[in-house]
């Protein structure tokens, strides 16, 4: 049996104003004519505020898309997605750029974090690429929700791998966004790591209001979440509220993941 003993707050409501994200008959093809492969077809789903969302699905499903898709980082071929009341197609790729630099977070598999910055350096960088002078007093603070309050001046190979991937929690939490979204972000670390990291995702929608979307395979890691959103070739097949692991892992089998 797998199990997650978790203290959640109630999903947001379905009936809240607006969603955080909105993805309305969204389709993306890549490739044309006989090597044109569908990885979203038609998918629509909403995302409530200040709450937690797994995606989920067989390799090939489409929920890293649907994350790309969702975040701003690609474009729909058809369809609509909307970050709270803006909608995405309507802007240019340099106001693309600065949407998603003032009111988006990522979380990455691998940190991304650069070698040669501390980790205050690192923590401030959404900051200074937005053209904002870090104050001191901000940083320390989102270290501190992150528990590396003391390690301000140490560098990513001075830290293990979860502290490295808190900083990179830190990084996306920095600018106040309004979704976080996370690809893997327990992929690379060790069971125990990965189980803190994924306390601290719940953390920040229980305690600080933050809405995050997360990509995961584990059922252990989408039982962290309110709601999964499962996809099956490019399509949403199903969802599932206050997830368990088991409920999650049976939902995947049949999926044949």
């Amino acid at each position: 049996m797998l199990h997650a003993t978790l203290h959640r707050r109630p999903a947001a409501p379905s009936n809240a104003p607006t969603a955080a994200v909105m993805l309305r008959d969204v389709r993306k093809v890549h490739g044309r004519g006989d090597s044109a492969v569908v990885a979203l077809d038609g998918v629509s789903a909403g995302i409530a505020p200040g709450s937690f969302t797994a995606l989920m699905g067989p390799s090939g499903s489409g929920k890293s898309t649907f994350l790309n898709v969702a975040a701003g980082l690609d474009r729909p071929t058809s369809g609509t997605v909307a970050l709270g009341d803006t909608d995405l197609a309507g802007l240019s790729e340099r106001r693309l750029t600065i949407l998603r630099r003032e009111r988006i977070g990522f979380v990455f598999q691998s940190f991304n974090l650069l070698p040669t910055l501390t980790v205050a350096q690192n923590i401030a960088l959404p900051l200074r690429l937005d053209g904002r002078r870090p104050r001191g007093s901000t940083v320390r603070e989102v270290a501190a929700r992150v528990g590396l309050d003391r390690r301000l001046r140490h560098r990513p190979s001075q830290l293990s791998g979860g502290q490295q991937q808190r900083v990179a929690i830190a990084r996306a939490l920095v600018t106040r966004p309004e979704v976080v979204f996370a690809d893997e972000p327990t992929g690379a670390l060790d069971t125990h790591t990965g189980r803190e990291v994924l306390g601290l995702l719940r953390e920040v929608v229980d305690h600080d209001g933050h809405t995050v979307v997360m990509v995961t395979h584990d059922p252990v890691a989408a039982a962290y979440a309110d709601r999964v959103i499962m996809l099956a070739d490019g399509r949403v097949v199903g969802t599932l509220d206050a997830p368990t692991a088991d409920d999650v892992a049976e939902r995947l089998a049949h999926l044949g993941a």
